[in-house]
């Protein structure tokens, strides 16, 4: 069986999953910052070699390796969070990124990193979007292959971090009802939440599971499932298709599959978005801008990525592995972002 298969137990029980930075990484990562910062610099402008990870580096290719290739989640605990200002922490999230693979651009403004914090977004709108919002959030799969999320600072209260695996669920919801499980390999239509490309529909068909070869892929949001109903041309959800989304979400649940944890400041969580579902419960903020609940997202092309199902093409532009795919492409993708993936991709070695 597969080692992405777990329960919440196996997290518990094997902490193998969560990798530590001691001080000396800390102090490199923190130099290696404050050497190559430059407030003329855009992120585009920076270059792997512009940061060298030091003793940190091993340390975070152990845990991508583990989340890519291993439970699909791992934790990267101790980044150099006190005495670093916003812009420092953001700047090495991203600096991390250029070492791992090439970001992916992540909404209208095809922004590449993102700044996880409450900025009053309505979550169940048409538009909306769960990670500028408070709200709690429904299991969900990120349009990536991998996500990375820093964080900077804690809410007041709330904001837990959920995650289950999706192929455990599969596998529990295909022995209780196998009919249930069978219709989550037919097509969903998916709303791109109105931040769609110039080339792309307001809506695709994607199953929730498909598989490509050994790999038993999900993608799961089902608040983009919901507000598709609203756009024109999409088919209506069957009966059958809303009581497999109600069966999944309740499973997702369930105690014994569900691990939950706070994320501390200094941690960077890294999930495989292809077996992986995560969720957040609502949170509460401080009342200081200083203090108030604040985590960086970046959406990674890995260079080992696998194969994914011929169906999340729509989604993810290339199913090839190995390639620069995924992402939000939204509406401000220009010549700079073309160079920045072009120019990190060669770097590793993957196709565009």
């Amino acid at each position: 069986m597969t080692r992405a298969a777990w329960r919440a137990a196996d997290l518990r029980a094997k902490p193998s999953w969560i990798f530590a930075l001691d001080d000396r990484a800390r102090r490199g990562l923190l130099q290696a910052v404050r050497k190559a910062r430059d407030p003329d610099k855009s992120v585009f402008d920076y270059r792997r070699a512009d940061f060298d990870l030091g003793s940190a580096g091993p340390v975070i290719d152990a845990a991508l390796h583990e989340a890519t290739h291993a439970r699909g989640t791992a934790l990267l605990r101790g980044l150099p969070r006190d005495g670093m200002d916003e812009s420092e922490f953001e700047l090495l999230t991203w600096a991390i990124g250029l070492h791992l693979g090439v970001a992916r651009p992540q909404g209208k403004a095809s922004q590449y990193i993102a700044a996880v914090r409450d900025v009053g977004t309505v979550y169940r709108s048409a538009g909306g979007r769960g990670y500028s919002s408070n709200a709690d959030l429904d299991f969900h799969t990120d349009s990536a292959d991998v996500v990375l999320l820093a964080c900077y600072n804690q809410a007041q209260s709330g904001g837990m971090s959920m995650l289950t695996s999706s192929v455990t669920a599969h596998g529990q919801l295909t022995a209780e009802r196998p009919d249930l499980a069978e219709a989550l390999h037919q097509p969903f239509w998916f709303s791109r939440q109105r931040e769609q490309a110039p080339d792309e529909t307001a809506a695709y068909p994607n199953p929730v599971y498909d598989i490509a070869g050994a790999l038993l892929c999900s993608k799961w949001n089902r608040n983009r499932i919901q507000t598709a109903q609203q756009i024109d041309g999409v088919p209506p959800l069957t009966s059958q298709q809303r009581a497999a989304m109600d069966a999944l979400d309740e499973m997702l649940r369930r105690p014994e599959l569900m691990f939950a944890m706070y994320l501390q400041p200094g941690d960077m969580q890294i999930l495989n978005n292809h077996v992986t579902l995560h969720s957040r419960t609502e949170f509460v903020d401080y009342e200081e801008t200083s203090r108030k609940r604040l985590l960086f997202r970046l959406w990674l092309a890995p260079a080992d990525s696998p194969r994914l199902p011929e169906s999340w093409l729509p989604a993810y532009r290339s199913v090839s592995p190995g390639t620069v795919r995924g992402g939000i492409i939204g509406q401000a993708y220009d010549a700079k972002r073309r160079e920045y993936e072009r120019r990190q991709a060669q770097e590793l070695g993957m196709r565009m």
